[in-house]
């Protein structure tokens, strides 16, 4: 019995017969392509490279960053995406203690989304202060008929901050009566001080066709870390993706049926088509620099965002930051700072780990110099600040 069952054991080992085109065969060629691609190319695919992280599951303890947060221009304060509109709105508001003109100028810009209905009721109360500074001495331009069929259409009630601008401007409102007609009407009416300043009625009016919506600017959240072997992985929360907990498990799905999908005859320009069609799906970027003492420098970009963005970001970090410089994605290719490519263009999202070095010819010079680079590169404040990447 024992010999029987070793022996059909051994039997469940060999290895069946296979058709050289079977589908099974296929599979396993184009899973090595693959990871051959994968190791020359630095595809999401590669160990050690611009690694395409999971999302932070619950309960991680040790993410590469919080959250994609923002910072507000008027108060500095640092924001998720779901605090940012309303933290900016109640913000404007209470600019109005302090400087209602400008105030009303930015609710104009930031308050209505329809960017069309804004610069159309913002040309027209350019024409309205146009021919009051044109025309000072004809009563009829500074009032301003609130029932008229263009004030109506254009600013009231659709365009939010228009009140508040002509009040802070030097309009009041009043009842007037009007010819032919047995009720009055309510105006707004240009104050005789206001009257008295055209020079400020001119400066309004260009400040508010100049103005743009006020945005929370996207925070770099630079952080420094100790030398570690864990540069390469990124530990990304969800909102980092831009997609729901459905795409994501949809993109794991897809990712799994890639290898059949790959066993029709593909060309490698295909793929690559494929690839950045992906990229473009994702909105931000974490990327690290590593230097050559191991430290690393990380921040947050826009997957869209210039390579220039990131040698900015690099050389306000640096204690001698008028010194060339390169930065090296992998494979040891060179981001050039002059070029327009975005990071999702040089697949380098959701997240990448990249190499500082500095300029060969700069260093041969201060060689020949007698002298030596700054062995400690990122500025003091930086490394005091240090942490361990865990």
């Amino acid at each position: 019995m024992a010999a029987a069952a070793a022996l059909a054991r051994l039997e469940q080992k060999q290895p069946r017969a296979r058709g050289p085109m079977s589908q099974e065969s296929i599979r396993n060629q184009v899973r090595k392509e693959l990871r051959a691609e994968a190791t020359v190319s630095g595809s999401p695919e590669a160990p050690g490279t611009n690694m395409v992280p999971k999302p932070k599951e619950e309960g991680s303890t040790h993410p590469a960053v919080p959250a994609v947060c923002f910072t507000c221009p008027l108060t500095g304060a640092t924001l998720r995406k779901d605090q940012r509109d309303a933290h900016i709105k109640e913000a404007i508001l209470l600019h109005f203690s302090t400087d209602p003109v400008a105030a009303s100028i930015m609710k104009i810009h930031t308050f209505n989304r329809d960017r069309d209905k804004v610069k159309l009721g913002v040309d027209t109360i350019a024409k309205y202060l146009d021919n009051i500074c044109l025309h000072p001495e004809e009563e009829k331009y500074r009032k301003i008929k609130l029932q008229n069929r263009v004030f109506q259409v254009r600013l009231r009630p659709s365009l939010e901050g228009t009140h508040e601008f002509f009040e802070a401007i030097g309009f009041q409102k009043a009842l007037l009566p009007v010819p032919d007609q047995e009720g009055p009407e309510e105006f707004y009416v240009l104050s005789e001080a206001a009257l008295g300043q055209p020079q400020s009625l001119q400066t309004h009016k260009e400040q508010l066709l100049v103005a743009e919506p006020v945005r929370a600017s996207l925070a770099r959240q630079r952080r420094v870390f100790q030398p570690s072997p864990l540069a390469s992985q990124f530990d990304l929360p969800g909102d980092f993706f831009n997609l729901t907990a459905e795409e994501i498990k949809r993109e794991q799905r897809l990712r799994s049926e890639a290898v059949e999908r790959l066993s029709v005859l593909r060309t490698k320009a295909m793929r690559e088509r494929e690839e950045q069609r992906e990229m473009r799906r994702y909105t931000y970027t974490l990327l690290r620099v590593r230097f050559p003492d191991g430290c690393l420098l990380q921040g947050t970009f826009y997957a869209r965002e210039r390579v220039a963005a990131l040698y900015a970001f690099v050389r306000e970090a640096l204690q001698s930051d008028w010194l060339p410089f390169e930065l090296l994605a992998s494979g040891g290719q060179k981001l050039s700072e002059e070029e327009s490519l975005a990071f999702n263009e040089c697949g380098l999202v959701p997240s990448a780990l990249l190499t500082f070095s500095w300029d060969a010819a700069v260093l041969e010079d201060i060689k020949a110099a007698g002298a030596e680079p700054d062995s400690s590169i990122l500025k003091p404040e930086l490394l005091s600040v240090i942490e361990k990447l865990s």
